[in-house]
């Protein structure tokens, strides 16, 4: 039998060694299929070894996906104001500073030990955009715990003094806290209101109510009384009480207006509320009848 020469032996063993060096070394291309076990394992141990910036992204490439999934689960539990991306954004710089921190001499999956690196970066981020102190927080989770735990005791909302003993705290406090924990929820007022109705889209500032603003029904039965009231008045008379109870002028600048003295506008008012009591007295004997 015919051995094959040293230099055949290594001849073929060379495209072997070198398909093995090239699944080592070779970064996916971008869009590509997600690695096997193996193929990520060789990427991971040349990153380490060259710190090579194609093969550090490509490690970034394949956890997306785990960065894109922690940054849902988190957002169900925020305000609709908060966007997915800015989530998904923060938490890839979790992914990052745990490829570059990663042992792979330790033994443990990477998966478990980035999640908690890119959880943690994510809700950095929004502590940092957080107007509302840290403590302020702390305080009301424990508010908002032991009145559900009081709830579930005692079968009824809780009351002030049973939240006190709970909490070890004295009113006074009990106050202060509740205080400090209403102010620890912001809105946006251009997020969309849900009404269940597809076919409109209104902002939640459309529908905002303004206290300041006068009552529309309000404004009717006034304007009905004034009609009722000055119904039976001259012109004269019925300025001077518009201008007097409605704009809140003085009798001296309801005089300059007129051209009248401030005695005579006083005294046309004095005559005119006296009118007014006498037909008001009228109309109570009347609806007493």
């Amino acid at each position: 039998m015919v051995k094959p020469s040293r230099a055949a032996r290594t001849e073929s063993k060379t495209p072997a060694a070198d398909k093995a060096k090239s699944t080592e070394t070779k970064a996916p291309a971008a869009g590509s299929q997600p690695l096997t076990e193996t193929e990520l394992e060789a990427v991971w141990k040349t990153f380490k070894r060259t710190r090579d910036e194609n093969l550090r992204n490509t490690l970034i490439e394949q956890h997306m996906p785990l960065v894109r999934s922690i940054a849902e689960r988190v957002l169900q539990t925020l305000p609709k104001s908060i966007e997915l991306d800015d989530l998904a954004s923060a938490g890839l710089f979790g992914l990052m500073d745990a490829i570059n921190g990663f042992d792979l001499s330790r033994g443990i999956k990477f998966k478990t030990y980035c999640s908690t690196r890119i959880r943690g970066s994510i809700l950095d981020e929004l502590r940092s955009q957080d107007w509302v102190p840290r403590l302020v927080r702390l305080k009301a989770h424990r508010l908002d715990r032991a009145v559900r735990q009081l709830e579930g005791e005692l079968g009824r909302a809780p009351n002030q003094v049973e939240i006190a003993k709970a909490l070890g705290i004295s009113l006074e406090e009990l106050q202060a806290h509740q205080a400090e924990a209403n102010a620890k929820a912001i809105f946006s007022l251009t997020e969309k209101w849900d009404d269940g109705d597809e076919e409109k889209d209104m902002e939640k500032v459309e529908i905002l109510a303004d206290r300041k603003s006068t009552n529309p029904f309000d404004t009717v039965q006034q304007d009905d009384a004034l009609d009722m009231i000055t119904s039976s008045l001259t012109k004269k008379e019925r300025l001077i009480v518009i201008m007097y109870y409605y704009e809140g002028l003085t009798m001296r600048e309801i005089g300059e207006i007129m051209e009248l003295t401030e005695s005579r506008v006083c005294q046309i008012h004095s005559n005119v509320m006296m009118r007014l009591k006498a037909q008001l007295e009228r109309t109570q004997e009347t609806a007493v009848e």
